[in-house]
């Protein structure tokens, strides 16, 4: 066990081996665990996504962490950006770090490639009861699983990359973690001060807004339509050819760039 303190706002935790650290860094928020700590693996055997899906990575190959932030006194209305924030954060790390990234709504984080656009990275945001905080108490754990050194022959599906495939180059995984921190608490914190600023921040980075999408609901439902806006809880708003639909939940497929 490796403890490595940030320059600002945040203590990592790095774990050899762990099933998720979303489920370790929840275990400690309820154990009182403070704002700022990040658990990182080198290997995560049992993670997990969007819509209770499980993936793995092989060891090494991908910054796989999450991190504890206590939204005090935030109204709940406000959580359902946490996870575009955080889509927003890592996209604006990887532009400063010279990749050409994207965020697909809600939060998959993209690569335009000579291929097409191509995930890089996956984002789970859960909200954890902290009763060691006193009554009512929440923590926000955000997961987040980014596509480093990993080859061809190790991508999950086809529609992947990695940052080393996309640069053709070794990458400082280190160098890269601390960028995405720097950039989260920076973000994190502008939110909270002016929270339509980071919305418009948001709006200027999606790779959605604008585009022919197919958008394909939890309960199996499937609609085809323009992306017009993200409204202030974080939903997509599509124009279909019956009106406009408010999307809360789902996968959404970029069909054609206009």
């Amino acid at each position: 066990m490796t403890l490595a303190t940030g320059e600002d706002d945040w203590v990592v935790e790095i774990l050899s081996e762990t099933p998720s650290t979303n489920a370790v860094l929840a275990e400690r928020a309820r154990q009182g665990a403070a704002h700022g700590l990040v658990i990182a693996t080198e290997h995560q055997t049992a993670g997990r996504g969007r819509l209770d899906r499980t993936w793995t990575t092989p060891r090494s190959t991908a910054l796989t962490f999450s991190v504890l932030l206590r939204p005090d006194g935030l109204a709940p209305t406000r959580w359902t950006w946490l996870p575009l924030l955080t889509g927003l954060a890592v996209t604006s790390a990887l532009r400063s770090l010279g990749y050409d990234a994207l965020v697909k709504w809600p939060n998959d984080v993209l690569l335009r490639t000579s291929e097409g656009e191509r995930k890089v990275c996956g984002i789970l945001v859960e909200r954890v009861d902290t009763p060691a905080f006193g009554a009512g108490t929440a923590a926000a754990v955000i997961g987040i699983g980014l596509n480093t050194s990993m080859g061809a022959d190790d991508l999950p599906v086809e529609t992947a990359t990695s940052l080393a495939l996309a640069s053709g180059g070794p990458v400082d995984r280190t160098a890269v973690l601390r960028e995405l921190l720097r950039s989260l608490f920076a973000h994190y914190a502008d939110w909270l001060a002016d929270p339509e600023e980071a919305a418009s921040a948001y709006r200027e980075m999606s790779g959605t807004l604008g585009r022919q999408v197919r958008a394909e609901l939890p309960g199996g439902d499937v609609l085809t339509g323009v992306a017009q806006a993200v409204d202030e809880t974080g939903c997509l708003i599509i124009s279909t050819e019956a009106g406009p639909v408010t999307v809360a939940a789902g996968d959404v497929v970029h069909l054609r760039a206009t």
